[in-house]
């Protein structure tokens, strides 16, 4: 791993050490921080340590991008920190540079490491507990002037949705189908709902919290908050609940209607949840960089395996979701024939043999993390390697009947397909069932790596 993204800069420590008054003594990088690095970083003062957090980007923020910088992000934990919704004190806010100081809270990040189940409803309670207060508040009196004015729900939707179509468009003026088709029903069928608006945390649940003892000990991870619609945050809590776990789902919702008396409504929480899908695909979809994406001569410095696994996943809860709203049955895919292994592919078993044996030898746990991101994308080769020509074939049959001839390759096919859809020359239910065939095939290939992950999809709501 390069030492280059292992420690910080000179100029970011002399930074801590001027807004503590203090001396940094010790910085840790450590897993986490979603699109930007997360540090542990000790500073001591007049004798005393304080333990503190800092969230900081290498990479200058991206102009098209749906994350908020980190000076928002600072300005939603002062607006909520007198709240009952439970957040860590901000300390200092770089002037220039992507970097946020705030209070270490403790606890842990990940809801699926809660072994007693007893303690698992606590904590979940207790985040439901966290999101009704947020939805209770209101959203006109909240200090938030960089995402002011507030608007109805309808207003704020359809604002997004023009972000998103901005953001998927390419240079030369195209846009991947999938994103086309979707955006297309997104802005047709904004929900009719003249509630009030509230202040919507987006990308809520497991993973963006911190608990300890069965409780929360902070609500985490804002980079994604807006005004909205309530069902807009019960969308993607049930995203992260299939990254993670959250106990049984429909009983937390039940808990969160009683103490927010807002009514869950199944078709605005499918709406969002193709929503909460199109707008993170709309960050990369028109070529505009994500918040964390390599500049030239820089190091990559993400977990490679963790993006290929949670973007299949991304891929196929889209189809889906966008399948249900749609009304369409979505039937499984006939998949080829497997060939018989090549006489190389014991190769790839030697390496993850090597990797089981190396991975537990390995103290540093984003050091540790990466490496098992690493393991991911050997098994995913594999699988490329042995089931790939195969898998090509069939798509290219499937482009076929829907062009009227097969093409010549893959990549030839699929611009003709998006050629034909922003022609209107193929229907919508056509274009989705061979999606569908496609992403089964894609997902085939992923699910020695994606592990449980490969098995789940959207939890129910009653």
């Amino acid at each position: 791993m390069p030492e280059a993204v292992l420690s910080l800069p000179d100029d970011i420590v002399r930074w801590i050490e001027d807004e503590t008054g203090g001396e940094v003594v010790a910085t840790k990088r450590v897993p986490g921080g979603a699109s930007r690095e997360a540090w542990f970083v000790d500073v001591r003062r007049a004798g005393t340590d304080l333990p503190l957090f800092l969230r900081y980007s290498r990479v200058p923020r991206p102009a098209e991008t749906i994350f908020h910088p980190l000076g928002v992000e600072a300005e939603i934990f002062l607006a909520l920190q007198d709240t009952d919704v439970t957040v860590p004190r901000t300390l200092a806010v770089h002037p220039v540079q992507e970097a946020m100081l705030s209070e270490r809270v403790s606890g842990e990040t990940w809801f699926y490491r809660i072994r007693d189940p007893e303690e698992q409803v606590r904590v979940a309670q207790d985040f439901i507990r966290n999101l009704a207060a947020l939805h209770r508040l209101d959203a006109q009196a909240l200090a938030l002037p960089s995402l002011a004015p507030v608007k109805s729900v309808r207003e704020h939707a359809l604002d997004e949705i023009a972000n998103m179509r901005r953001r998927a468009t390419r240079s030369d003026g195209g846009m991947d189908p999938l994103m086309r088709v979707s955006l297309d029903w997104l802005e047709r069928n904004v929900p009719a709902y003249d509630g009030p608006t509230v202040f919507v945390q987006g990308d809520t649940g497991p993973g963006n919290f911190m608990y300890e003892d069965g409780r929360v000990t902070a609500v985490v991870d804002w980079e994604l908050a807006h005004f909205g619609d309530p069902m807009d945050d019960i969308a993607w809590l049930s995203l992260r609940t299939v990254q993670d776990t959250f106990t049984h789902f429909p009983d937390r919702l039940r808990e969160y209607e009683e103490l927010s008396g807002n009514r869950i409504d199944p078709d605005r929480v499918w709406y969002y949840r193709l929503f909460a899908e199109i707008r993170l695909m709309s960050n990369s979809a028109g070529g505009a960089a994500s918040a964390d994406a390599p500049r030239e001569g820089q190091p990559v410095a993400r977990d490679i395996g963790n993006g290929l696994i949670y973007g299949m996943l991304h891929r196929r809860l889209t189809i889906e979701a966008l399948a249900n709203v749609m009304g369409l049955d979505l039937p499984p895919a006939d998949l080829p024939a497997e060939p018989p292994p090549e006489p190389w592919h014991s190769l790839y078993d030697a390496t993850l043999d090597n990797l089981q044996v190396i991975v537990p030898r390995i103290d540093d746990p984003l050091a540790s993390q990466w490496t098992k991101g690493v393991a991911r994308v050997v098994k995913y080769l594999k699988e490329l390697d042995h089931l790939g020509r195969a898998y090509a074939d069939a798509e290219r049959a499937d482009l076929g009947s829907l062009l009227g001839t097969e093409p010549s390759t893959v990549a030839e096919g699929r611009r003709a397909l998006e050629a034909a859809i922003a022609d209107g020359a193929v229907a919508d239910d056509d274009y989705l069932r061979y999606l569908w065939r496609q992403v089964q095939r894609d997902d085939h290939l992923v699910r020695t790596a994606s592990g449980a992950l490969g098995n789940r999809t959207w939890p129910p709501l009653a």
